[in-house]
């Protein structure tokens, strides 16, 4: 009903499998991001008063307020499950929003070496890495694609017939049926390096975390050390390397680990981590720009065998 409400435009892309992000410009204009193609300019446009229409109608399916008083909103599109994020004057010139598209489908790794993600030999590491429940970090930078990404992970892992336990803060990663737990953080409830603990006890054969962001680092790379290997989890990161340095930098903030040596910090990294996959958003579309094999420590230097793509 709420989709239908916000016209035929908008409608045509959020109900568009290949598109992931739907904006709206203070100047009118409206893009998509389209999986394979990238940011595009889709040539339609919506007026401001549509454009507050539109937010409005969001705001009131959440029984909450969007006006000049209290100019923004953060939502979830009830049915379909999409992120909205919303801004209105004074905060900007004219409405402008920006829409996030949970998955409809799940896109597979052939999916991606047909739309030139990855390359062949790079789909045959995953698999292989996959098969051999080795551990793999997903790293990119904002809407690079890290999510639609671990989803096709997630399929190939739904084949090994596992039991896996998905740890998000909100719903995003899709994943195929079968013997899957999926649990969610709740704030003053139950943060991630709770459900991380508390994983431990529920018998998975892999864990999965959506997105590692701060403390949480620490359990994830002790669950990953102590017998659950084959888990995937993302972070932000500009590179496989700098991925690595930025679980250091989150592990360091759980209590656990403020006296630990470098030697042993960067050692417990380079016993769970095994592959790191660096994926960018270019103007093409996304792209997996590097797969890295960690090959442990030399010293206190992480060895990295990298399969970089021009």
């Amino acid at each position: 009903m709420l989709l239908s409400a916000m016209g035929a435009k908008l409608g045509a892309y959020l109900h568009d499998d290949t598109i992931t992000d739907v904006l709206l410009n203070p100047d009118g204009c409206l893009w998509v991001d389209r999986l394979g193609e990238g940011r595009i300019n889709t040539g339609h446009t919506l007026t401001p008063a549509d454009g507050e229409r539109i937010i409005r109608l969001v705001a009131s399916s959440m029984d909450a307020e969007c006006n000049a008083l209290h100019p923004r909103l953060s939502a979830e599109l009830p049915g379909s499950g999409a992120r909205f994020e919303a801004k209105l004057p004074p905060l900007v010139r004219a409405p402008t929003f920006a829409i996030r598209k949970k998955a409809t489908r799940i896109f597979t790794l052939e999916d991606f070496v047909s739309q030139g993600v990855i390359t062949v030999e790079q789909q045959a590491i995953l698999r292989a890495a996959v098969a051999g429940r080795r551990n793999i970090i997903v790293a990119g930078g904002t809407q690079s694609g890290k999510t639609t990404f671990t989803n096709a992970l997630l399929a190939e892992i739904g084949a090994q017939g596992h039991r896996l336990v998905i740890l998000e803060d909100t719903q995003e990663l899709q994943y195929p049926p079968g013997d899957v737990v999926p649990m969610w953080t709740k704030d003053g409830i139950a943060s991630m390096s709770d459900l991380l603990r508390d994983t431990l006890r529920m018998r998975p054969d892999r864990i999965v975390v959506g997105e590692v962001r701060g403390a949480e680092a620490y359990e994830l790379i002790e669950a990953w050390n102590t017998g659950h290997p084959g888990g995937v989890s993302t972070l932000h990161a500009d590179s496989a390397g700098d991925a690595l340095y930025r679980l250091e930098t989150m592990m360091m903030r759980s209590p656990h680990v403020t006296q630990w040596p470098l030697h042993a910090l960067r050692g417990a990294v380079a016993r769970a981590v095994h592959y790191i996959v660096f994926i960018t958003k270019t103007d093409h579309g996304r792209r997996v720009r590097e797969i890295a094999r960690l090959d442990g420590l030399a010293g206190d230097q992480y060895q990295l065998a990298s399969h970089p793509v021009p």
